[in-house]
């Protein structure tokens, strides 16, 4: 059976990879050529074909998709890339799709198709942290990532292909530690389930010769085993690294508007058993994979506290304001406290011009999704 991979060389994709040559399937890569996907290519070339290009160029997928049994589409722009550039986002996570879809469409036998979405589509859950496949998606505001994926979904449903679509949890990976500025995004109090990604890619690799899976939509997380809150992952890994718990204040946290919660995956598990790996395995992978390096950071844990919080937006916002607070002389304060009272009512008319302009940011975001 052949199968053709796109975004092989990401996180998920190694995993994926890994699983299909481990069982023997004819795998096709397609990847954006750069330094480092050729390195990692390097490693694959006398096992698989690749092919380098881009999902936006129509011809070149035309010539990935033919003679395939399989397409395993797991390539995207993803944040923080995703929402700096969020035209790009859209050019490559929607409009790359339907370039695949529309190339298939053209093959008298048309590949089945496995896609792979998120559970951004879902938006800020803290409030009702339990996510059911049949809950709305409504992403938070300024996703654009989750806009594409919604985006991505349905032109797939609406395409006349075999596709199994899988919405993946917060996907953990050793080989993927670096503290990235996205995760001063998540709120303290968010619930969040992983999924260590080998069992990512056992699960899609499941998926390929399981009858059941077509023309439905799974959702994809490590089980109860796996959940926890992220305030105590992230004092957990922090003292992993050897920086101790509550290494950084709360202020460097978002308070709102991310996605993560505790998925249901009954229906998942119960076809393609893929639930292996728990929270505390991923904790001892980490301890061996930091090994002695906790002790240096330990030594230098000031620095890279201060690198932490100027990459943290939130921290950044928390001490302009508290900056500009604490500016004012107290005959000032009492001024500005005047001008807002004699302005009570001029201000309480643009608080609500502003809720009336988030109403129509949200409407438009709608428009965006159903288009």
């Amino acid at each position: 059976m052949k199968v053709l991979l796109t975004g092989a060389f990401g996180n998920v994709g190694l995993s994926t990879l890994n699983e299909l040559l481990k069982r023997d399937y004819q795998v096709r890569v397609f990847e954006i050529k750069n330094k480092k996907n050729r390195k990692i290519g390097k490693n694959y070339r006398k096992k698989i074909e690749i092919y380098w290009g881009d999902l936006r160029d129509y011809e070149i997928v035309k010539k990935i998709v033919e003679g395939l049994d399989i397409i395993i589409h797991l390539a995207a722009i993803i944040p923080p890339l995703a929402d700096e550039y969020p035209e790009l986002a859209k050019q490559v996570n929607v409009g790359g799709t339907l370039n695949l879809i529309n190339a298939v469409k053209q093959l008298k036998v048309m590949p089945k198709l496995i896609f792979t979405s998120s559970i951004a589509v879902y938006g800020d859950r803290r409030n009702n942290p339990l996510i059911k496949l049949t809950d709305p998606l409504n992403p938070s505001p300024g996703d654009f990532y989750a806009i594409t994926k919604i985006n991505a979904e349905n032109l797939i449903r609406e395409s006349d292909l075999d596709f199994a679509i899988f919405r993946l949890t917060y996907i953990t990976s050793v080989g993927k530690l670096n503290m990235d500025p996205l995760m001063f995004h998540m709120p303290l109090d968010t619930c969040l389930e992983i999924c260590d990604t080998k069992d990512v890619g056992y699960a899609l690799v499941n998926a390929i010769e399981c009858r059941e899976v077509w023309g439905e939509i799974f959702h994809i997380a490590g089980g109860e085993r796996c959940r926890t809150t992220y305030q105590d992952y992230i004092n957990e890994m922090m003292d992993i690294f050897g920086l101790g718990k509550n290494f950084l204040p709360e202020q460097a946290y978002a308070e709102k508007d991310f996605h993560c919660g505790f998925m249901e995956t009954e229906k998942s598990q119960s076809l393609l058993k893929y639930q292996r790996y728990t929270l505390e395995d991923y904790y001892n992978d980490v301890r061996k994979k930091v090994g002695s390096k906790r002790f240096f950071m330990s030594m230098v844990k000031w620095a890279v506290r201060l690198n932490l919080l100027k990459r943290s937006e939130p921290y950044r916002r928390f001490k302009f304001f508290k900056r500009k607070a604490g500016a004012f002389t107290i005959s000032e304060n009492k001024l500005i406290r005047r001008i807002i009272s004699n302005n009570f009512k001029k201000i309480s008319t643009l608080e609500e011009k502003i809720k009336e302009l988030e109403s129509v940011l949200k409407e438009l975001q709608e428009r965006i999704i159903i288009k």
